[in-house]
């Protein structure tokens, strides 16, 4: 399905464009007028208390969020949160007229506040107007939006607020003055994002749950809540990687502008805003890969990509001194960073039931906003001791690079798997069809014809669980490709040692696990499919579970395949067309025969086209 067609789409991406827009605008006005005033450690310390004070609200509102999105309809609190916006606004602006800094600074906090509230309902509402096939797309349209939303915030906001200074400036007071009228600009794009979310339907309603002030204040709530988010140990790490991620941003960001003022010589906060936004606009592209690599499930292994590029990207930063080539280190920190978060939160909502997911993802921002407000005051802390915008960015390398170490850990072959498919997409249009045929638990014997060299990487690619294949152990035991087979805990077979692999894929089938065989036994020198031995009856015999057959189309004639003449019967661009297609569940008794019946069967209906 186009999630372009999904009903109310346009004006929540919009009414979630101006939320961001506008809490972005207010922060550049403060941030610039920092950056005016002050230098060195003083702008740092100025900045991370800034940014900490829109952190906070999202720790102290952790569980009154998630309670308001879960007792009330996300529609009400979006719409309730965004006329809030309208009354926080007008003080703002307010403030802006009368040259109060320091109520302006700390009206940072209330805004936020608001905002706290409005995300968790801004967030699971993508659940909600999107199938389960669709919430990956709208949560990449989503993230797009909103780094949209803040790139055009930094850039509009910073270009009026150097256009707006007239006259000379001695202090904050006299600043804001002179770019009040752009408080006005916040107060309209409250009022259009609060009309926008009058035009949003609502699919939920009261819950009819009563919110406990006691437990509350006590911690009960909180720790029930801290539970709720260990339950499942691969949404608690996915929070603790994104944690990291944003942490590693802040700090970054806060430094970014002294360090540019001290090092770098630039005074113009176009520059230097312009410079970091740079990081949105790689966003933006590294939204589209992180979706475009996860096109047919979610791909784990884009995680660990996203973190070993931000780290690179970190390494270079402190080396570099030319403003075009700082701005394409941003650009490529950025498009890390899209395909770390992106895959991230598609990963927390994918994992998450619906009953529990609006305190799920208050808890996320719950714990990413502690560990940026801890970053932060760490860094205010050291700049307090002496510490320079140059010894803050190489402390976060070194964050990074723990990012980096346990992404690695955790999704390891998925990333192997990742680099297989990216270099065959160099040559090769891989097509997997029908995978919905491939059951997401349970034991299954995937059994298909044998045409290539690469099969067992084409089979996968369609294919989110991992596969477990059996693979002749002369091939296993070359020393290149031994360290790969044992990361995917391929299963060697040999004439001798049959016996023992036998029992080893049985084994892993009675664990619910997935086996892949070849049961041709070798590759096909003509194309066809060959005669199936009966080896794999050894496997499946006394497992539970389903065979489901494959055919491999397109890949004969090939530099993989054993074709003396190579040829291509179709392209796209410059690029072979391969299909893989699964066929439909058969009984894990089935006999060699009828296996190789429904492997021709799809030949016929999907093969040589």
């Amino acid at each position: 399905m186009n999630i372009t067609k999904i009903k109310g789409i346009f004006p929540y991406t919009l009414a979630l464009f101006l939320n961001a827009f506008t809490d972005l605008g207010h922060k550049i006005i403060i941030q610039n007028t920092v950056f005016k005033i002050y230098d060195d450690q003083t702008q740092i310390i100025y900045t991370a208390i800034l940014n900490a004070l829109i952190l906070l609200p999202f720790i102290f509102l952790f569980t009154p969020s998630g309670y308001l999105s879960h007792r009330f309809s996300k529609v009400s609190v979006m719409r309730y949160g965004a006329f809030a916006a309208v009354i926080i606004t007008l003080l703002i602006t307010y403030s802006y007229y009368q040259g109060w800094f320091w109520s302006a600074f700390f009206l940072t906090f209330i805004l936020a506040a608001q905002s706290a509230i409005y995300s968790p309902a801004k967030y699971g509402y993508i659940k909600e107007i999107a199938g389960v096939r669709d919430f990956s797309s709208l949560n990449a349209l989503v993230q797009s939006v909103t780094t949209v939303a803040i790139l055009s915030g930094i850039i509009a906001y910073t270009v009026m607020f150097e256009n707006s200074l007239s006259g000379n400036y001695d202090n904050e007071a006299q600043i804001l003055r002179q770019i009040a009228p752009l408080g006005w600009l916040l107060v309209i794009g409250s009022i259009f994002e609060f009309i926008l979310t009058l035009r949003l339907q609502s699919y939920g309603s009261a819950s009819g749950i009563s919110f406990n002030i006691k437990k509350y204040l006590n911690g009960y709530t909180l720790r029930k809540n801290w539970i709720l988010l260990r339950r499942k140990p691969e949404i608690f790490e996915a929070i603790l990687f994104l944690s990291l991620f944003w942490s590693i941003s802040q700090v970054i960001l806060a430094a970014f502008g002294a360090y540019a003022k001290s090092t770098l010589g630039i005074e113009n906060t176009i520059i230097v805003q312009g410079l970091m936004a740079l990081a949105a606009f790689g966003i933006i592209i590294g939204s589209v890969i992180a979706a475009r690599l996860s096109r047919h499930y979610l791909h784990k292994g884009v995680i660990v990509a996203g973190a070993v590029k931000i780290t690179i990207m970190l390494i270079l930063l402190p080396l570099v001194h030319s403003l075009p080539l700082i701005g394409l280190i941003f650009f490529g920190f950025g498009i890390g960073g899209a395909m770390m978060i992106v895959s991230l939160n598609a990963l927390i909502l994918s994992q998450t039931p619906r009953a529990h997911l609006a305190y799920v993802l208050s808890g996320n921002n719950w714990i990413q906003n502690i560990f940026m407000t801890l970053f932060l005051v760490l860094t205010t802390l050291f700049a307090y001791a002496g510490w320079d915008a140059l010894m803050l960015f190489y402390a976060m390398l070194f964050v990074s690079l723990l990012l980096s170490t346990g992404a690695i850990i955790r999704y390891k072959e998925y990333f192997i798997w990742l680099i297989f498919e990216r270099l065959l997409a160099l040559r090769y249009n891989i097509i997997p069809m029908q995978t919905h045929n491939v059951p997401s638990k349970g034991a299954v014997l995937l059994l298909g014809n044998h045409i290539s060299w690469i099969d067992w990487i084409l089979v996968q690619i369609g294919v989110e669980r991992r596969i477990r294949y059996l693979m002749e152990r002369s091939i296993y035991e070359k020393k290149l490709i031994k360290p790969i087979m044992r990361l995917g805990e391929v299963i060697p077979i040999s004439a001798r040692g049959a016996k023992e692999a036998f029992k080893q894929a049985q084994k892993r089938l009675q664990n619910g696990e997935i086996i892949g065989i070849f049961p041709e036994g070798s590759i096909s020198s003509d194309g066809e499919v060959g005669t199936f031995l009966h080896g794999y009856k050894r496997v499946s015999t006394d497992s539970e579970g389903v065979i489901i057959p494959f055919y491999i189309d397109g890949v004969y004639g090939s530099l993989f395949s054993r074709s003396r003449n190579r040829h291509t019967p179709s392209r796209t661009r410059f690029r072979r067309n391969i299909r893989v297609i699964y066929g439909e569940p058969l009984p894990m008794n089935s006999e060699p025969q009828t296996v190789y019946n429904a492997i021709i069967s799809l030949k016929e209906t999907h093969g040589a086209q």
